[in-house]
């Protein structure tokens, strides 16, 4: 279990990024689009430390993605300077920040959904389990493209920073694909080290 040491460090860390990300970012209405999801999760962490606190594992990759996300929303997507590094290191036609978001857009919620499967013990069977998962991961994906789509009907050309097409007719799929091939590599590499983390966290403290 992560001591409250590291996890008050973590939100230290994370509120001086929240505030680095709002001064002046590319694009106020974005800002809070890509931000918000950090903005709701600080304080229903908050709420459930003590009723359901998370492994260690879980809560330091909630810490990446909120980093990721509010980078992110301070640049827009496509205009981070990272991925314009990557873009020019390997070559491609789009800055692909995007997709490393959509990739953990996959990777870190198939972790979150599988502990919660997992200690209330809601599927016994892993090959189910981990089909559900990666299910879950893949609805939360086409659930925010339709978030996307709903900004774009509702505020028009504003969102267009919000979308981060980059003139893609298919970034919605891709989108979906990065946020499912996470979900499956999320399971691959961290699956054992989550259990080992899991059992830690069931095991009574020593009086």
């Amino acid at each position: 279990m992560a001591k409250n040491s590291e996890l008050i460090t973590l939100l230290a860390a994370t509120g001086l990024v929240i505030i680095w990300s709002c001064w002046n970012p590319f694009d106020r209405l974005t800002w809070w689009l890509e931000a918000l999801p950090v903005l709701l999760a600080i304080p229903i962490l908050m709420a459930t430390r003590r009723g359901f606190p998370l492994t260690r594992l879980a809560y330091y990759l909630i810490f990446i993605h909120a980093l990721i996300l509010l980078v992110g929303a301070h640049y827009t997507y496509a205009q981070v300077p990272f991925g314009f590094w990557l873009q020019d290191l390997l070559e491609f036609s789009r800055n692909p920040y995007d997709r490393l978001g959509h990739i953990a857009q996959g990777f870190i919620p198939a972790l979150l959904a599988r502990e919660v499967l997992l200690r209330n013990r809601v599927i016994a069977g892993a090959g189910w389990r981990a089909f559900l998962v990666v299910c879950f991961c893949l609805a939360l994906s086409a659930f925010y493209e339709l978030l996307e789509w709903f900004a774009a009907v509702g505020y028009g050309d504003g969102t267009q920073a919000f979308l981060g097409t980059q003139g893609d007719i298919w970034d919605a799929q891709w989108d979906m694909l990065m946020a499912l091939s996470g979900a499956i590599l999320a399971l691959l590499i961290l699956g054992r080290a989550h259990n080992r983390q899991l059992q830690q966290l069931s095991e009574p403290s020593p009086k």
